[in-house]
């Protein structure tokens, strides 16, 4: 949980770390699927932001099987579902439609147009500092536009202790 949780219980329930950049207080995790869980971390090793993102047709560069336990595995079929995959704590999952996030979340706070790697995208902002300290409080959820017959789908989640 960002602004509470350490990068020692972080490790303690994912595992050892794929990517580990010490100078910049980032620490990343790869699932069997592609997605990575991307970790900044604050100069105490307190969890400031945790990002969650499709990177499975990004070329990454990373085949499965290349790590050992906790990292990647040889293939999702005997992957737990913790390997398999990430959600937030109402279960949006990337991948998931972007009615999803609605049905889960409500409406959002902001809704803007937004562009990754020349994709046109949508950008879903939800503040929580109403909830108090005990959840994050911004979720920015960045989604495929949909088209007809095609529904828009999440390709990103980034949760926050603070403001982005």
């Amino acid at each position: 949980m960002p602004g509470r949780t350490s990068i020692i219980r972080a490790r303690t329930v994912l595992g050892n770390v794929t990517i580990n950049d010490t100078q910049n207080h980032s620490v990343a995790w790869r699932s069997c699927t592609g997605d990575l869980l991307d970790v900044d971390l604050d100069e105490r090793g307190i969890v400031q932001m945790v990002r969650v993102e499709d990177r499975s047709e990004q070329g990454t560069g990373m085949e499965a099987g290349s790590a050992g336990k906790n990292g990647w595995k040889r293939g999702c079929n005997d992957a737990s579902p913790r390997e398999a995959g990430w959600s937030t704590g109402m279960g949006l999952r990337v991948g998931s439609p972007t009615q999803r996030v609605l049905q889960l979340y409500g409406e959002p706070d902001s809704r803007s147009p937004s562009t990754k790697d020349g994709q046109r995208l949508e950008l879903l902002y939800y503040a929580f500092d109403w909830a108090g300290p005990d959840v994050p409080q911004v979720m920015e959820v960045l989604c495929t536009v949909g088209t007809v017959g095609k529904p828009g789908r999440v390709l990103e989640i980034t949760l926050a202790a603070s403001s982005l």
